[in-house]
């Protein structure tokens, strides 16, 4: 089990004092994890591409057939539960989301508040989900898309702040 390896954090990660991250965790360039998150690879790895946010009270887990991936420019939102899944570039995961193992969750979606995305779903390229359990309803818009990217940005501003203010970047 993956328990005993250490966290690969790249330059620029913003990890917050009681955010937990712990076994086979690779974190990319300009991410950030926020308050009360938990990122634990102890059963499998969690992958965190570049400028993306987990924020705060968010679980990332796996199981050791399912890890869990997510790509660049990824926002998940406050308290949600990413287990065992994949998450495509540019997507939104709404606050108290849920994403159960081996789902599968395309580029640019926004995935609504409180929606259940349950095991093996397989979720297309540009789609905004929502309910219990989740159904696509319709096409994300360039102008969506636009904002999810822009808001994975204000969180990379965000985290600069933080760690200014923590005293880990100067000026």
């Amino acid at each position: 089990m993956p328990v005993d390896k250490r966290a690969k954090i790249a330059n620029n990660v913003f990890i917050a004092p009681n955010a937990t991250v712990i076994g086979d965790v690779e974190i990319g360039e300009g991410s950030s994890v926020w308050y009360g998150a938990v990122l634990r690879g102890d059963r499998s790895f969690i992958r965190i591409g570049r400028n993306s946010n987990i924020q705060d009270c968010c679980v990332v887990h796996c199981n050791a057939e399912s890890p869990t991936v997510l790509g660049d420019f990824v926002t998940v939102g406050h308290s949600a539960v990413l287990h065992g899944c994949r998450v495509g570039n540019n997507t939104l995961i709404g606050m108290g989301a849920i994403i159960l193992n081996d789902a599968e969750i395309g580029e640019n979606c926004i995935i609504a508040a409180g929606a259940v995305i349950p095991e093996d779903t397989k979720i297309p390229d540009n789609s905004l989900v929502l309910g219990v359990p989740a159904k696509v309803k319709r096409e994300v818009t360039e102008e969506e898309k636009e904002r999810i990217r822009k808001n994975a940005l204000i969180y990379v501003e965000l985290a600069r702040e933080h760690m200014k203010l923590q005293g880990h970047l100067q000026g």
